[in-house]
């Protein structure tokens, strides 16, 4: 049964509500892929942390309300994890347009193909592939060790594979998508690469697969593909104190920003042939999580293109502005490029990213070094959404 079969607010609150009792002995059991009928020692919030259905404080309040810092601490940096590679790609905004236009440049092959859809021979890889595809899921280490083989033992282009993850994961980022992918092959880290080994996978499978003799072992990391320097990012656009203002939500961020009395609407981009061209399911999961949305805020959904869309709804609410999160570096930055509803648009930030993007100068260690004075100025009275 796929456990994302009901996107909401309530969904996500419930899958937290059920793993909080877990959270204290994530860090032991997190790394095993048990099989899609046994995600207990994950939480699998992933898909509404990324639509922000839930956000990361209310998930990290929650835990850190049951549970000493020491205990949940591994858990806590892997939901920081996801702000690093925000944060990084917001820095450096060009290694997505390089990715994508490598992608524009790359065919994919028939060996490709046949990886995608699950022919290679290699049964844990192809069960993985399979698994994707039907379900919008994937174990985070099961990722790590499909990337690798996919690089290193069938050496087929790692863009192919971070685009064959982002179209069909439910969580799919374009940061920690395509920046695993990255560190996956030594880009990221330069050098530093991730080799999937029969071993590993035996272990960590618990026995389920045993891929001795199938993989390379031994190969080296991707080389370099040029240097990539950090830009600086403006992160204040505050709303103004007066006026009509009007909130527009995208799958890109779903959560409420805190300001009383506006009119609100969503808008998706249909097909959403736009953003790299998704699976349905994955188109359908971020539609309901739209229309759950607006369903508790009594939003209005807005149909068309973007600009005229949001420009008729601006008309007719008689709006002085319009206030939306932040697009991130990626799919849905690229579709707001030019958007001009006829009224100012105010970029807001989120406080979480805020605080911790300006880290992600570096490698994750210099932000991990933040993190427990960050974790303890966060307590459940603190109701700003932002």
């Amino acid at each position: 049964m796929n456990a994302f079969a009901s996107p909401s607010r309530h969904a996500a609150l419930a899958r937290l509500e059920a793993f909080l009792p877990q959270a204290g002995s994530y860090a032991r059991r997190r790394n095993f892929d048990l099989g899609p009928e046994d995600r207990s020692n994950v939480s699998q919030l992933s898909p509404y942390l990324r639509n922000r259905l839930i956000s990361e404080r209310e998930v990290a309040t929650a835990v850190l309300d049951r549970f000493a810092p020491s205990t949940v601490d591994k858990f806590l940096q892997e939901v920081a994890w996801r702000t690093y590679w925000k944060g990084w790609l917001e820095m450096r905004p060009e290694v997505w347009e390089a990715y994508r236009r490598d992608l524009d440049r790359i065919s994919p092959s028939p060996e490709a193909e046949s990886a995608m859809a699950g022919e290679t021979g290699i049964e844990c890889f192809d069960f993985w592939a399979r698994e994707l595809v039907e379900t919008g899921y994937l174990h985070n280490h099961a990722r790590m060790w499909f990337a690798s083989i996919w690089i290193f033992t069938l050496r087929l282009p790692w863009q192919l594979g971070a685009d064959f993850f982002l179209r069909h994961l439910l969580d799919g980022d374009p940061a920690s998508n395509t920046l695993s992918w990255r560190w996956v092959g030594g880009l990221h880290t330069r050098g530093k690469h991730y080799l999937a080994r029969a071993s590993n996978i035996a272990k960590y499978t618990d026995g389920r697969f045993n891929p001795v003799g199938q993989l390379d072992e031994g190969a080296p990391a991707l080389p370099p593909d040029g240097s990539f320097e950090r830009q600086p990012i403006d992160l204040s656009d505050p709303p103004p104190e007066s006026g009509r203002l009007g909130h527009l939500r995208i799958a890109d961020d779903l959560g409420p920003i805190g300001i009383e009395g506006v009119a609100t609407a969503g808008w998706d981009p249909g097909d959403a042939a736009e953003l790299m061209a998704p699976a349905a399911n994955v188109v359908r999961f971020h539609r309901d999580c739209l229309d759950d949305a607006l369903e508790r805020s009594g939003g209005e959904r807005l149909a068309g293109d973007l600009t005229p869309a949001v420009r008729q709804w601006a008309e007719r609410e008689d709006l002085d502005g319009i206030v939306i999160v932040r697009p991130t570096v990626g799919p849905w930055r690229d579709l707001f490029a030019g958007f001009d509803p006829g009224v100012p648009v105010h970029r807001l930030v989120r406080d979480w990213d805020r605080r911790l993007w300006p880290h992600a100068t570096a490698g994750f260690f210099k932000l991990r070094k933040k993190l427990p004075d960050f974790f303890k100025s966060l307590t459940r009275a603190d109701a700003n959404p932002m």
